[in-house]
Formats: C-alpha cells, sequence, structure tokens
C-alpha cells in the first residue's frame, strides 16, 4: 500500500501519519490478498474500518488490480472503474456517499 501522509482531526488532536497506520488491516497483507471464496470473509475487516473511504480511493485512483482494498473486492473496482470511466477523482466522487 502507498499512503500519503494527512492532516486531519481525529479525537480532537491533529494527526500526520500516512493513512495505513490507522487501517484495520496493519501487519495482515496476506489476508487481504486471497482467493475469491475467501474474499467475502476478508472484506470484514473493513467493515468498520476508520480509513475505508481513504483505501478505497487509494485503489481506484491508481488502478489497483489484485487483493480487498476499501471493503471491495477487485471484480467489484473493476466493475466501477468500467460503468464510471468519467470520474476523475474518487476522493470527490465519493466524498458525499456511504460507501
Amino acid at each position: 500500500m502507498t499512503a500519503v501522509a494527512s492532516r486531519e482531526l481525529v479525537a480532537g488532536r491533529e494527526l500526520d501519519e500516512p493513512w495505513t497506520m490507522r487501517a484495520n488491516c496493519l501487519g495482515m497483507a496476506d489476508a487481504l490478498f486471497c482467493e475469491a471464496k475467501d474474499q467475502r470473509e476478508a472484506r470484514k475487516v473493513c467493515a468498520d474500518c476508520p480509513v475505508r473511504l481513504d483505501c478505497l480511493v487509494e485503489a481506484l485512483d491508481n488502478r489497483i488490480e489484485w487483493g480487498i482494498w476499501g471493503g471491495m473486492t477487485e471484480r467489484e473496482r473493476r466493475s466501477l472503474l468500467r460503468s464510471r470511466a468519467d470520474v476523475s477523482s474518487w476522493r470527490q466522487e465519493l466524498a458525499d456517499k456511504e460507501v
């Protein structure tokens, strides 16, 4: 995963660290790069992740093809990218929507 340091307020304090350091999946990358039948289970890690949007945006903007990112499988992301080829910034597109 690549990560851009972000400044944001979490619990009243400013953080200046990559979003990946706050991800539920920190340290368990292998579990998120599994075969199709195991992906449903792996996606549960993303359900209450505090940086789920950041993760999904990373995968969509950078066309990452493998693994679970932001709660979506590679198949789901490919489908979304095909159906919305006009989107230039997924962060902007998803900011007001629940993913």
